[in-house]
């Protein structure tokens, strides 16, 4: 059976936004030649200038360009998660355009991907919270058009995600997701345009944050 797959038009537009780290990161493209990305080190004051760096970052497009949102879920920091997630959300509701919501781990997983070409899984890990580790373990699709979830995003203790990796039963790489995620935005955006392709149009209020653990004990 052949997927007829869907495209942009040259003058439509998508947006992603990565915010799960104290950097935000933001990439635009109609995937025809026209991409770009940026990131800023923001820190505490990603809430109080992460409207401003987005409007100035979509020049010289308009919110009217844009056919589709794409947002950074989680795992990653508390606050920093629900911004963007809640942004994406409300421009989403505003503009009455899909919004599509990619896995932090799935992006670091696809920016390997893309460089390597690759044929063997990908084991992406992250530090969480009280001494635990967030593991999930992807696989390049076979025509390396987006990524299939192996072991989806889950809450491991150090023990348990070494005993995982241990009984695995074919080859993978093994990617630390430590620092420069937002720098993973276009990766975002990437992943997102892929199930845009197959016809995903997911209401704005199905984007939901993914924290994997409770920001208080």
């Amino acid at each position: 059976m052949t997927i007829q797959l869907e495209y942009l038009t040259p003058t439509k537009y998508a947006l992603s936004l990565h915010t799960t780290t104290p950097e935000l990161g933001l990439a635009i493209s109609n995937f025809a030649g026209d991409t770009r990305s940026q990131v800023w080190d923001l820190g505490r004051d990603l809430s109080s200038y992460v409207h401003q760096y987005l409007i100035e970052f979509i020049k010289p497009q308009t919110w009217t360009d844009l056919a589709f949102l794409a947002v950074a879920q989680g795992p990653g920091g508390f606050t920093g998660t629900r911004i963007g997630v809640v942004l994406a959300r409300t421009l989403g509701q505003q503009l009455d355009i899909p919004v599509l919501g990619i896995s932090t781990l799935a992006a670091v997983a696809w920016s390997y991907a893309s460089k390597n070409h690759e044929a063997i899984a990908i084991a992406v890990e992250m530090p969480a919270q009280r001494g635990q580790v967030f593991g999930a373990i992807y696989q390049p699709s076979p025509d390396n058009s987006g990524l299939i979830t192996l072991l989806a995003d889950t809450v491991f203790t150090p023990e348990a995600w070494q005993e995982t990796l241990a009984n695995w039963k074919t080859d993978y790489q093994l990617i630390a997701a430590k620092s420069g995620l937002a720098a993973t935005a276009t990766s975002i955006l990437e992943l997102a345009y892929f199930d845009w392709q197959l016809g995903k149009r997911p209401h704005w209020s199905e984007a939901l944050p993914y924290y994997g653990q409770h920001p208080v004990v």
